[in-house]
């Protein structure tokens, strides 16, 4: 089972040491091997072998991969390919807005402002998949939201659908897996801007009604303004 130094070794440009060297390889196995989330790694001991590096060396790389959600550890089990989520640039994006200066969480705006960048960006994709598409799943949502906007309450998990199932019908996945990793950011940022109050649920439950009908008719300037309307509470 001998692992061949690869691409992943040229996209570090600082000098590589042993702990560097046995992440970049540990990744470029996965890679040549085809590995996907949830497939056995070699052992601790194999990767020393294979690589010729010390023991306390893979285990600081599989440390980093852990962190990273590249290897998952089943104590007893041994190594896996992780989930490869995009957990650790969530969480490292909601720590780097904490860190901006100010009391206007500037930092955190900041994040806000750019899923709706990307929400603007998709418009026109969006507005082509769902043209005259009608889908019982996403009327379900947007009317929960709204019963659940008149009286007061937070519609998380139904806003999560919502987005992710109007870009479900696109070709490029990357765009969901976008998407999802900043639904958990702005989920994590709200309460930190005083957000929502009541008025703001029912402005942004109105705003799901509008973007779903602006993309069912093909109306990619109503579905920019719904959009707008619906991160307006948080900008």
């Amino acid at each position: 089972m001998q692992i061949s130094r690869g691409v992943m070794a040229g996209l570090t440009t600082t000098p590589m040491t042993q702990s560097s060297t046995a992440i970049s390889e540990i990744k470029n196995y996965i890679l040549t091997k085809g590995l996907h989330p949830g497939d056995a790694l070699p052992t601790e001991s194999q990767l020393c072998a294979d690589l010729g590096v010390s023991r306390s060396s893979v285990r600081e790389a599989v440390r980093t991969l852990v962190a990273l959600d590249i290897v998952e550890v089943r104590h007893g089990h041994g190594m896996f390919v992780g989930q490869v989520s995009m957990r650790p640039m969530v969480e490292s994006l909601v720590f780097k807005g904490l860190l901006n200066p100010g009391d206007d969480h500037r930092g955190l705006r900041d994040i806000v402002e750019v899923r709706l960048t990307l929400d603007n960006a998709l418009a026109e994709p969006v507005t082509h998949a769902w043209h005259n598409r009608q889908d019982p799943e996403l009327d379900t949502l947007v009317d929960k939201i709204e019963h659940l906007a008149s009286q007061g309450k937070l519609y998380t998990d139904q806003d999560r659908r919502f987005h992710t199932r109007l870009l479900e019908p696109l070709d490029n996945h990357l765009y969901l897996h976008l998407t999802e990793a900043f639904w958990a950011i702005h989920t994590l940022t709200v309460p930190l801007l005083d957000a929502p109050k009541l008025e703001d649920l029912t402005s942004t439950a109105k705003a799901h009604r509008a973007m779903l009908h602006a993309a069912r008719t093909g109306n990619i300037p109503a579905y920019h303004q719904a959009i707008t309307q619906h991160y307006a509470p948080l900008l």
